[in-house]
């Protein structure tokens, strides 16, 4: 049994860090995909779009 725990282990970090991910990426186009952005400068937001 303990020669199985890191591999349990392995897929818990990897779930967390894979939903971290996806909640950093939603928080990223929330903030950076808004209106007044494409409104006022759309060459900015077509250059730097996948500015991570």
């Amino acid at each position: 049994m303990p020669q199985a725990m890191p591999m349990n282990w392995l897929m818990l970090y990897t779930m967390f860090i894979i939903i971290f991910i996806l909640i950093i990426i939603k928080l990223y186009f929330n903030n950076y995909k808004m209106p007044k952005y494409f409104n006022n400068n759309n060459k900015l937001m077509n250059k730097n779009y996948w500015k991570w």
